[in-house]
């Protein structure tokens, strides 16, 4: 586990995202999954998030991305 640190702060906040396609079909292959790889680096990189790991499988995706302190969990 690494944290990271802030002027006075240190801290690790860590998100696990899962997408499951409907039905649980299993239609994330091969072009597709890997269009999801590119198009998950792509809009982590544009927000600044770390992807400690991630898994496309054929019905599923996870994600376990790193965040900095300004993309906490909104309050409701």
């Amino acid at each position: 586990m690494e944290h990271r640190c802030g002027s006075h702060t240190v801290y690790q906040i860590e998100y696990h995202f899962v997408w499951v396609t409907k039905y649980r079909y299993k239609i994330l292959k091969e072009e597709v999954a890997e269009q999801i790889r590119e198009l998950v680096r792509e809009t982590c990189e544009a927000f600044e998030i770390r992807t400690v790991k991630g898994v496309v499988r054929e019905d599923h995706v996870h994600i376990l991305t790193s965040v900095c302190r300004r993309w906490r969990q909104a309050r409701s």
